[in-house]
């Protein structure tokens, strides 16, 4: 099997913690060719989807943890498999990778699948399941974001197309900054925001479920450090083991059928108390913790996945 990946630079990743590198490993494991590029160096080239970058070896040594072969120029077409795996923001430059990967349609099979993943970004693919979701609300007005603030008085404030944690924030009934929140965004960029109910849940951990071709295979809990509203790992969240509760799975099943159809093979879900924020498909990550956690190799069955779904 030939397999690319189109991926951040691969030098400076945390190899006990990216799930590109986990499912790199994985793949190597089972005999695989593999092929490293980064999003700039993707191209449409009279009639053909190419890359420029490295034959690609890894190993589990940190500072070590990636040989490159001669660089090269190949036709995408020729991988068995291409994983769609940088990370946000997902701004035009995202989705100018995600049209020229949808071109590989007939060809190769790309794991996420570009078209669905540039239709269903994570914080706008839970509206389709507002009996799942806190109240919600996503515009770029300012009187119809104060108006979801006095019906709800304690609330999160968060651009539309961010990741990591970066950018959110926590609105109490006596916080006045929602006005000058809103002329800091509006000056950087013109999208809107996501605005959420807040849930007192989140002290108890935001809980990231990995779903493999619409089926869970388990979840992590990550606790927001002391002070903090957030959970993600990112800004110093901790991971700790957790269980699927009853809410967990009902809710899996009611979005796990429409992942399956849609090709989104790796997706991470956040779930907050017994609601659904997030549905991540652009780069979701986890892997390694869970694998941890839970002693099972969740790389293995992502694999087996797309085994299958090569036929």
């Amino acid at each position: 099997m030939r397999v690319a990946f189109q991926m951040d630079p691969i030098g400076p990743i945390d190899i006990n913690a990216d799930s590109t590198f986990r499912l790199a490993e994985e793949a190597q494991t089972r005999g695989a060719d593999l092929f490293y590029y980064t999003p700039d160096q993707l191209a449409f080239d009279e009639g053909r989807i190419t890359a420029r970058g490295w034959p690609l070896t890894v190993r589990r040594e940190v500072g070590n943890h990636a040989s490159l072969g001669e660089e090269q120029t190949v036709n995408l077409a020729d991988m068995d498999v291409v994983w769609l795996r940088q990370d946000p923001p997902f701004d035009m430059g995202y989705i100018t990778t995600t049209h020229l990967l949808d071109m590989l349609a007939d060809q190769t099979l790309v794991v996420n699948q570009p078209f669905w993943v540039r239709n269903y970004p994570e914080k706008l693919l839970v509206l389709t399941f507002p009996d799942l979701t806190p109240p919600t609300m996503i515009a770029r007005d300012l009187d119809s974001l104060r108006a979801f603030r006095r019906r709800h008085g304690d609330i999160i404030v968060k651009p539309l197309y961010g990741n990591g944690g970066a950018g959110v924030f926590r609105l109490t009934p006596e916080d006045r900054n929602l006005v000058s929140l809103h002329e800091l965004f509006a000056g950087i960029n013109r999208e809107p925001l996501i605005a959420q109910k807040f849930i007192p849940d989140v002290t108890n951990g935001d809980k990231r479920i990995i779903l493999v071709d619409g089926e869970p295979v388990g979840a992590i809990n990550r606790i927001p450090p002391a002070g903090e509203t957030r959970s993600n790992l990112h800004v110093g969240g901790r991971a700790e083991a957790v269980g699927l509760t009853a809410r967990d799975i009902e809710i899996c099943q009611a979005i796990g059928p429409l992942l399956r159809e849609k090709g989104q093979v790796f997706v991470g879900i956040d779930v907050i108390g017994d609601y659904l924020t997030e549905i991540n498909v652009t780069s979701p990550t986890g892997i390694q913790e869970l694998e941890r956690f839970d002693g099972i190799n969740v790389a293995g069955q992502i694999w087996d996945a797309i085994d299958r779904r090569l036929g």
